[in-house]
């Protein structure tokens, strides 16, 4: 059993931040960089107040995570965009998450806690599937253990390649860049997309623009800032930003110019990405929690993350069941593509001031 603390990420020692590391280090599953302090600086450089949950201190540093907390209310650390969760902890050491129920904290959500995770199970309520593209070998290495749609998939995408080569210029791909402008430019695309989609903003709060800046600025061994760019001729039709930690990349955030499409850039971006693995130093990539065709037909295996609340309030604990189920139901809905127009619809209304388009 651990005996919990919260405490703020900047009064951590610089020997307890070694000692974080070398927790994440001793377990295999923990290769994420989402686990690795450098991640949760980052979020608090963003202007998001970081709380560490601590069992010891110093060197007898058993279990820690990195939280955000709102009230009584706490959220692992890059909470909504945290694709990882969980606790970093030494062999042996059991973290109940009803043991972060201290300090006048009522209630912990999450949403994707990497399973296995002992002691996270009375509290799960809905479990899915995260995948990952393996690419140790580079594209021939991904090619022998994809499915048969990923391999099609990436033929295809070499023919488009081809095609906008004679079409529109030379391709070319960039691995790694660190140039501003295309990272706001990918910021801008995807607001475009999700603005088109029905989907909420992610984008819209300053904090979470400037986290991806300050993480193409971090390199760290545990977690550093991968953008990926994709250019036809001179034209930028495609990017990716990421976060890696070695041999891992996270594929955080992809985004192409839809009047692209017929050229599916996005998966030749991500075969391009592929060819040059052995050469970065990457054997896999996480795709991230969701059912996306893409990753369907990409994916190499899978892992699991689970989503859930803690509390000791049983009432609401149900009550908040019930809600992600209902989110969850509708998501999975036919009628999910009518919903989102019905919600783009409403929004615009709003926006105008509640008047319909003919309403002038």
């Amino acid at each position: 059993m651990t005996s919990l603390r919260l405490v703020p990420l900047g009064q951590l020692t610089a020997g307890e931040l070694d000692r974080w590391r070398a927790l994440r280090a001793a377990t295999p599953q923990l290769d994420s960089p989402y686990f690795d302090p450098a991640f949760a600086t980052a979020v608090q450089a963003s202007g998001v107040e970081v709380t560490v949950a601590v069992n010891g201190r110093g060197p007898g540093l058993s279990a820690l995570m990195a939280l955000q907390r709102e009230g009584p209310v706490l959220r692992p650390v890059g909470w909504p965009g945290a694709d990882f969760q969980g606790p970093v902890v030494a062999p042996g050491t059991l973290v109940e998450p009803r043991d972060l129920l201290v300090d006048g904290v009522r209630r912990l959500e999450f949403d994707h806690w990497l399973l296995p995770s002992p002691g996270v199970e009375p509290w799960v309520e809905t479990v899915a599937a995260s995948p990952y593209v393996e690419v140790a070998g580079g594209l021939d290495g991904y090619l022998s253990r994809a499915s048969k749609s990923g391999r099609d998939n990436m033929s295809q995408a070499r023919r488009r390649a081809a095609r906008a080569e004679r079409e529109l210029g030379p391709v070319r791909f960039t691995a790694q860049s660190k140039d501003a402008e295309a990272l706001d430019w990918l910021v801008d695309r995807k607001r475009e997309q999700y603005a088109a989609t029905g989907a909420r903003d992610h984008f819209a709060p300053a904090h979470r623009r400037a986290l991806l800046t300050l993480l193409l600025d971090t390199h760290e061994p545990g977690c550093e800032g991968a953008l990926s760019t994709l250019h036809f001729g001179d034209t930028l039709v495609a990017a990716h930003f990421g976060i890696r930690s070695q041999r891992v990349l996270h594929w955080w955030f992809p985004v192409y110019d839809p009047s692209f499409a017929t050229f599916a850039p996005g998966w030749i971006l991500l075969r391009e990405l592929t060819l040059a693995a052995p050469g970065l130093g990457l054997e896999r990539i996480d795709l991230g929690r969701g059912d996306d065709e893409y990753k369907r037909r990409a994916r190499t295996g899978h892992v699991e993350v689970a989503a859930g609340v803690v509390t000791r309030n049983a009432t609401a604990r149900k009550a908040q069941r019930a809600r992600r189920l209902a989110v969850d139901a509708a998501k999975g809905s036919p009628l999910a593509p009518l919903l989102r127009r019905a919600v783009r619809v409403q929004r615009r209304r709003v926006a105008r001031g509640g008047r319909s388009p003919a309403g002038r």
